[in-house]
Parts: C-alpha cells; structure tokens; sequence
C-alpha cells in the first residue's frame, strides 16, 4: 500500500487525532523508505518514540548474510538519527524476521531492545555474543494484520479481542507487572468501518485503567526494566 492509497492515507490521521485525543503515547516502528515517500506519516506523529524496523518490508533479515543484515540495521540507524535528531534504541525486524546473530547485531550497534520475539507478557534479558539485550513483548495477538488481513475477524471482533485481554492482565496486574501492545496499521484500522470499532476499545482502556495502569512505549518499558 502506497502513500497515494486513500485509505492509507487517511488512516494515518485517524490514528493520531485519536492518540492525541486520548493522550496515548505513540510507538512508531519506522521504514526508512517512509522518510523519503512519506514523510508526511512520520509527522503526523509528534513526540512519538521512533523505533526501528528496516528500510522497507521489502526484504527480511533471515534471508541475508551477516554483512548483509549489519549494513540494514547501520543503514536503517543512520536514516531515523539524521530524520529525526535521535538514534533509535529500539527495533522490530521487518516481517518480524530474525537471522541467527541478529541479536548479537542490535546490541553491537547500540540496540538496547528488540520486539521480535513474542513469548512472554514480560520484558526478559537475551544473551549476545557480547552482552545482553532485552526482549520487550510486541503483540501478535492484538495486532490487526494476523487478525483482520490473516483471520479475517474485522473490526468489531478485533476490538472485543483488545477490550477482553485488558481485563484479564489488569486483574492479573495486581499479582505482577505485565505488558500490554496493541499493534496497529493505519491501512488496516484506518478504515471507517473499523476505526469506529478501535476508538471503543482504546476508550474502554482508558476508561477502566487506574493507578495501576501505565500508558507508556515500548523504550520507556525497556528503560524501566533495565533499571530495576
């Protein structure tokens, strides 16, 4: 889906009027390509924490040599520091696709946390061939391309799925700290017929959360795990 597609398009700014609106802090996974076919997109969300994710879907890390990939992470480094004033600090392959040094890889070029790996509600501390680098949870579940594109469940489904695994981890919360992602794309969920849907969810997530409850992103998760 191109930036000319109107419903991507359009999309983009749903999703942030509705963030801004709800004050909900924003992790944005960024293509390097974006910057150069639609910068527009990255701006329409001010503040947000920026991570990284290759220079385009395009491709997968499992496929390339290990020369190959460090130049993709080097490349997709460069490009979100010089657009947006920041190295990234964290990443999320894309196709979530790993080769078997990519860890080694993000934590030599000063990665502090990954989202590529999806097996606990928790952060938890990977080896590397020089170090550790922490896992934070990315959601596979409340993400709408395996539910609505994969599972074909549409928009109502997908916020009930949202509403529902809330409630449970927030009653759950009060035995330990757990993470909760809601992996969102703006062609996806962008569309009136299941944006309308979202914006009940995130309402009823906010509605219900209490002091309990951090709204926060997925560095700042990794911040305060590798602090305690």
């Amino acid at each position: 889906y191109s930036w000319r597609d109107y419903g991507n398009r359009v999309g983009v700014f749903r999703l942030a009027d509705l963030f801004a609106e709800l004050k909900l802090p924003v992790s944005l996974l960024v293509n390097t390509d974006m910057y150069e076919h639609a910068p527009q997109a990255v701006a329409a969300f001010p503040g947000a924490e920026i991570v990284g994710h290759g220079r385009s879907n395009s491709e997968r890390q499992g496929d390339l040599t290990e020369y190959k990939e460090l130049k993709l992470i080097e490349e997709t480094t460069a490009a979100i520091e010089k657009h947006s004033g920041a190295r990234p600090r964290g990443w999320l392959g894309p196709w979530i696709s790993q080769s078997h040094v990519t860890p080694d890889l993000l934590h030599e070029t000063g990665y502090s946390y990954l989202l590529d790996w999806c097996h606990d509600d928790q952060p938890i501390w990977m080896k590397t061939r020089a170090g550790r680098i922490l896992s934070v949870p990315y959601p596979q579940e409340l993400n709408d391309i395996p539910q609505i594109v994969a599972r074909k469940r549409e928009g109502a489904e997908f916020a009930d799925t949202i509403e529902d695994a809330f409630d449970v981890l927030h009653v759950e919360s009060a035995r330990r700290p757990l993470v909760i992602g809601i992996a969102l794309h703006a062609y996806i969920v962008g569309q009136p017929h299941r944006f309308k849907h979202l914006k009940r969810a995130l309402n009823h997530i906010v509605r219900r959360a209490d002091e309990r409850v951090w709204f926060t992103t997925s560095g700042a998760i990794a911040a305060h795990a590798a602090a305690l």
